[in-house]
């Protein structure tokens, strides 16, 4: 068993400078080659579920099978809900099994998003589950058959380094999503990151840092932002935009094809090229290599990370215990 909760593993990203990839999953053709390539790159990995991609699949169908193949594997792998903004959805992934939730009440007033958080972080803890929140405005996530409007990043909506330090210190989350100059979906003209901004978020806050909106970053500013505070690197419209090309490409050149199992061959060697390519840019490939400090050996109850200089507890969730321990949390809230 190799899930692995997201305070675990982004704790020794952020202190062995790489980032770990966050790949959205949309349908079951995405599990196997995200797997694959995390372990053919010796690197641990983040799959996660947007709640805004619900209208694709079913929560409660498709996370068995992503936990599954987990636990076949012997390399990290954090299961996250990711973007969920509503209650009912965060509780949905923790009674599924997901080892880290993203609540996201960005849009809200500080003030709000604290306050929500907050609860959900208690609720989240309690049940060994990680919270990555977020402050500041990265833009929608992208959803349709069509190719989303380039956009650009509006700097009066960037994370400000005094919200989140307030941020940090009121609700506990274990990681934080920051805005500084990158957007969801396709940019208009060249993404500029605010790299000082990072810099000084990350000298602030002591969690990791994630960016969203990992599509269309050069390489050289991924590698830069890692550096200085990045640990966590969603990583989706590209995967996607990529596969379709590989889909159409391959009909084009087989006009006749009536099989959408050799199809789905197609998509899913593409999407594992494009993941290995990701974690050699992040710097996660063969961080879990046997002659590296993150040495895995699986056990029943602990993705088994093994480090002198981190010794984390990462528990999975038992599921026959999880709904009385939430439903006593739930109560308890509601009783105070």
């Amino acid at each position: 068993m190799s899930l692995i909760n997201l305070k675990d593993l982004l704790n020794h990203a952020s202190k062995n400078k790489y980032a770990v990839g966050a790949f959205n999953v949309t349908s079951m053709t995405f599990i196997d080659p995200i797997i694959e390539a995390a372990i053919e790159s010796n690197s641990p990995v983040i799959m996660q579920l947007a709640e805004v991609h619900f209208r694709y699949l079913n929560l409660e169908h498709i996370a068995p099978a992503i936990i599954r193949a987990a636990r076949e594997v012997n390399v990290p792998v954090c299961i996250n809900l990711d973007h969920g903004k509503n209650f009912e959805t965060i509780i949905r992934a923790i009674r599924a099994g997901f080892t880290s939730v993203m609540f996201d009440c960005s849009a809200e007033p500080l003030e709000v998003n604290i306050a929500r958080t907050k609860e959900i972080v208690k609720i989240a803890h309690s049940v060994g589950v990680g919270v990555e929140g977020e402050i500041g405005n990265i833009g929608g996530e992208v959803v349709g058959t069509a190719a989303p409007t380039p956009h650009e990043a509006n700097v009066e909506s960037f994370t400000k380094v005094e919200d989140a330090i307030r941020f940090y210190e009121e609700t506990g989350v274990d990681a934080l999503a920051i805005s500084v100059g990158n957007v969801h979906g396709t940019y208009k003209g060249e993404p500029n990151l605010d790299f000082e901004r990072i810099d000084k978020i990350n000298k602030a806050i002591p969690i990791p840092l994630v960016l969203h909106g990992g599509s269309g970053i050069p390489d050289a500013d991924f590698k830069k932002a890692i550096s200085l505070g990045i640990s966590k690197i969603n990583f989706y419209t590209e995967m996607s935009a990529s596969a379709v090309k590989a889909a159409r490409n391959f009909l084009n050149e087989n006009p006749e094809c009536i099989s959408y199992a050799d199809l789905s061959k197609i998509v899913q060697a593409d999407i594992k090229k494009t993941v290995m390519n990701r974690m050699e840019v992040f710097g996660s490939k063969n961080i879990t290599a046997a002659d590296k400090t993150l040495c895995i050996s699986c056990d029943e109850v602990s993705c088994g990370l093994e480090d002198p200089k981190l010794k984390p507890q990462a528990n999975t969730i038992v599921y026959d215990t999880l709904v009385e321990m939430i439903s006593k949390e739930v109560l308890g809230n509601i009783k105070k």
